[in-house]
This record gives structure tokens, sequence and C-alpha cells, in this order.
């Protein structure tokens, strides 16, 4: 008699056979499908820099300081009699500020006072006798040199008496005042300081390129005519110039001071005050990028750039300003290169992509700008 069994384990193994066959089927199903999507997710926008003309603003840290700006100290030493000012009131050249107890100067300036009438009274002695043949020319020269140098005497206590008067030397807002009524004041003492306001330099660092771009680059250079932005980050309503560059560069820093000169009217700017020159800079065939085309790593900005396989490969990018929305690129791609525009965030070092390519200008229509 025939065994079944060798029958049954045949139908099981077709059995098995058709169910892994049905499970393969779907699988390469789902897997086609999930690529499908892959490949779908995987599609990018590219695009190349543009070139124009167009200008940027950079902003250069600034310290603010009045043209003039000078500490009054005291020339003599005394108590101090009177102050004639406040606190940050404005004052004319030449008005009374301070004034120290005068007594002792006075008496100085009396007593060569009295020298010198007795040395006249000496001298015109001196020349009766002479005349008389009675003492020689040279005791009336020597009484004439006494004299002289009474006269002298009294010059100087002049002077010092005048020096328990101090007064503002130039036009100007007084500083805070250190010393009260009474104190006792040395020679050389503070009084308080004194700023001309009226304009006000303000200083700021250029790194050696810069300086020399534009030094060289007279036509291309940036305006001499600078804002300033205030603390406020509101711009001062009044245009300064760049008057003067420093001497020498800074040997830890490598940067140069430059020293714009701006109106003050109304008196807004104080001496000591922060801001930022702002310095326009025109650029002719600039290579302009999207700004969210690029990414940060440690300071460095990097786009992805499509070869001729359409792999990705990221490249570091040199920036030299800054437009709304957009980069200005000195280095690092060229204007042939296509870049992706978006989806840098999910892309990788070697990724092979497709793509949707849109011309720059496309791209700058949704992006602001500021051509000439």
């Amino acid at each position: 008699m025939r065994s079944i069994a060798p029958i049954l384990f045949i139908n099981t193994m077709k059995k098995i056979v058709i169910i892994t066959g049905f499970i393969a089927v779907l699988s390469l199903i789902s897997c086609s499908k999930k690529k499908e999507e892959k490949e779908e997710a995987g599609k990018y926008i590219v695009t190349n820099a543009a070139i124009i003309d167009t200008s940027f603003t950079k902003e250069y840290v600034s310290q603010i300081r009045s043209v003039r700006n000078i500490e009054i100290r005291a020339q003599e030493k005394g108590y101090l009699q009177n102050i004639y000012v406040d606190e940050g009131q404005s004052v004319k050249a030449g008005q009374l500020l301070f004034k120290i107890m005068p007594k002792m100067y006075e008496a100085e300036l009396l007593k060569a006072e009295a020298e010198v009438k007795g040395q006249e009274i000496e001298l015109l002695n001196a020349k009766t006798l002479a005349d008389k043949k009675i003492i020689s020319k040279n005791e009336q020269a020597l009484a004439q040199a006494k004299l002289d140098q009474a006269k002298a005497e009294v010059s100087i206590a002049k002077l010092h008496l005048s020096f328990t008067e101090i007064r503002a030397p130039f036009d100007g807002t007084i500083d805070r005042l250190p010393k009260k009524l009474g104190s006792l004041i040395d020679e050389g003492e503070l009084l308080t300081s004194l700023s001309d306001n009226s304009q006000i330099f303000a200083y700021f660092n250029v790194s050696e390129p810069e300086y020399i771009d534009y030094q060289t680059n007279i036509k291309g250079r940036g305006d001499n005519n600078v804002g300033l932005l205030l603390a406020n980050n509101e711009l001062l309503k009044y245009k300064g110039k760049i008057e003067v560059i420093e001497s020498e560069f800074d040997s830890e820093t490598g940067n140069i001071a430059f020293r714009a000169k701006f109106p003050n009217f109304d008196k807004l700017l104080k001496n000591g005050e922060t801001g930022k020159v702002m310095m326009t800079i025109p650029v002719k065939n600039a290579l302009i990028i999207p700004q969210k085309a690029t990414y940060e790593i440690q300071d460095k900005k990097y786009v992805f750039v499509v070869d001729a396989n359409n792999v990705i490969k990221s490249r570091e990018i040199m920036v030299i300003g800054e437009l709304p929305d957009l980069y200005i690129v000195k280095s690092g791609i060229s204007a042939a290169d296509k870049f992706l525009l978006e989806g840098v965030q999910n892309a990788k070092d070697d990724d092979k992509i497709k793509y949707d390519y849109l011309k720059p200008a496309e791209v700058l229509a949704h992006l602001k700008i500021q051509a000439n």
C-alpha cells in the first residue's frame, strides 16, 4: 500500500512556498513604495549665486568722545570758598567756576607792592646821589635792578592771586563736583571736568584688510559720510564724516583706529557714550546668495554644492556683508556653482539628490534686496 506521508509533506511545502512568495511580493511592493516616498522626500530646490552691483552697511562699535574734554584742577592750595556752578550746567568761556580763599595771596601781593614802593624811593635817592657824583652809576644800576626784582615779585603775587579764581577755558558742560564748600584743596587737585559737546568724535577700530581696501580702493571704498547707531538702536539724525586715521596699528588686535566727527546740535551725545558707526560700502559685481541656503558651524558658514553627478558636498564660504535675507560672498563658491536653496538642515554630505532648479532672478524676486 502506498504511504500518504510523503504526499502530505509535499503539499505542505507547496503551501509554504506559496505563502513565502506572497509575503515576498508584499515586501517588494512595500519597499518600492518606501523608496518612492524617500526619493520624493529627497527632492530639493537648487539655484546659483546672483551677480549684481549693490552696497551694504557695516557696523563698527565706537567710543564717543567730546571734541574737548579737560579736567579742571586747582593751581593753588587753600580752602574752597565759593562754587559758582552746578553739575551738568552749561557755562561760557571765561565764566567764574570756583574761588579758593584768597587772603594769603592778597597779603603777598600787598607785601610785594610795598617792596616796589620802597625800591622806587631807593632808586630815586641813588639817582640823586649819582648825579652829584657822590655814588657811582653802578650803585644806581643796582638800585634799578632791585626795583625790577620787586616789580617781578608783584607780577608773581598777582598771578598766584588770579589762580584763586578758576574760570572756564571754553564753552562747555560741567561734570561732577567732587569737592564741597570749605574743603581744603591741594595744588593740582581735581575740581571737576569740562566737556565741549558742540561736536563729538566717534572712534572705531578697523581691521588691516579693511584699512588697505579703504586706502587703495578710493572709488569703491566706503563713503566718508557715516551714520551713528545709538545705544537705543535709533540712528542719530545727523551724518558724520571720517576725518582721521591713526598712525599705528594695535599690535595686540591688529586693528587701526578711525575717527569720525558728528554734529551735536541737540546736545544729545555726551563724552563716554557708546554707539555703532554705520559705514555704507559699495560692491561691484557682488556675489550674493540667500541666507537660508547656508548653515553655521562654530561661526563658519557653509552651503551644500551640487556636483555633476547630483551629489552634494558641504563647502565653507566667506561672507563680507549682509543685506536683508542675503549674504555677500567673497570666496568659497562661484556663480557657476549650484547649491541647495532649501532643506539644508536635512541634507548630508555625499547624498545623491533629485532637484528642481530655480534661476537666481526668480529666487531674488521673493527676497528683500537693496541693489544700485
